[in-house]
């Protein structure tokens, strides 16, 4: 299928290792160069699961957008494949925001953060690092606090996921290949995410034709027990969103809501449905006219 004429494939580097990652332009260029949306999808996911519908909508209200995989996942480079750091991933937040400030199609000085699940972390870390051009931020269903989405896994799966993330720090140390965990799977099984809607509802993200990995290297365990970026919320000093679902599986909405209140000019809409309901039918139709509203007050579009 070719490619839309408003759409291209680019990459960026980052250590040594390229990104891929997807340009999406408004389909009627404007006279003055857009705000360009940054983007970047959650715990082993990859752009094609429905990033591209949010970025099609963005688009058609008059933005541009970056939307591109991590390191390690998709289209990326790096290996060894499936590897989950919050720190890489933070690193290639910030080279996908300094990569976009040099495209000639956008505004340079007004970037926008887009992150949902893991990504709405990294979203916020991102965002309080205040990169050079950022104007604002948006975390969907934001992954807040490792210890209080470790809360939520049953014990006994917790249990496997942290022998299997020692089974793989230790093999690291012998040479040996990533041991692998599954990341979504069925209760009481050996996986990061195995609440009920978990697996169906992950699953169902991915396009028809493409190929997926739902899989990780285990060692991410100890990753996100650590990683709490909504710790980082008090010292956003730009225009945030959150846009919270109330039934989270993955991330708790509680504490989710408590960070969003530390930020300084934090905005919040919440959801009745659940962590990975938001991507699809009305939730979805509801989240991403309530993230083009934030952007037409926050990051409007020249005239």
């Amino acid at each position: 299928m070719p490619t839309p004429a408003n759409q291209r494939e680019v990459s960026f580097a980052v250590d040594g290792d390229k990104c891929a990652a997807t340009l999406y332009l408004p389909p009627t260029p404007g006279t003055a160069r857009p705000p360009v949306i940054v983007m970047a999808h959650g715990l082993g996911a990859v752009r094609a699961m429905r990033l591209p519908d949010y970025a099609e909508r963005f688009t058609e209200a008059g933005y541009a957008c970056l939307v591109f995989d991590y390191r390690h996942f998709g289209d990326s480079e790096g290996q060894p494949r499936q590897l989950l750091s919050s720190r890489k991933q933070r690193a290639d937040w910030l080279a996908a925001i300094a990569f976009a400030r040099t495209l000639p199609e956008v505004d340079a000085d007004r970037v926008v953060a887009w992150g949902t699940s893991f990504g709405g972390g990294n979203a916020i870390i991102t965002a309080a690092s205040r990169p050079a051009g950022l104007v604002a931020a948006i975390a969907q269903c934001p992954f807040t606090d490792g210890v209080e989405s470790t809360l939520v896994l049953n014990p006994v799966t917790s249990l496997k996921v942290t022998l299997a993330g020692l089974r793989d720090v230790v093999g690291t140390m012998f040479g040996r290949p990533p041991h692998m965990i599954t990341t979504a799977g069925p209760a009481h099984s050996t996986a990061l995410m195995t609440a009920s809607d978990a697996e169906p509802g992950y699953l169902a993200l991915v396009p028809p034709g493409v190929e997926f990995v739902n899989q990780v290297a285990a060692r991410v365990v100890f990753d996100i027990l650590r990683y709490r970026p909504g710790r980082r919320t008090g010292e956003i000093d730009v225009p945030i969103l959150f846009a919270v679902c109330q039934t989270d599986s993955v991330a708790p909405a509680g504490p989710t809501l408590k960070y969003a209140h530390r930020a300084p000019h934090g905005e919040i809409c919440t959801y009745v449905e659940g962590h990975f309901e938001i991507y699809l039918g009305d939730a979805f139709e509801r989240a991403v006219a309530d993230q083009v509203d934030f952007l037409d007050r926050h990051v409007p579009i020249a005239d």
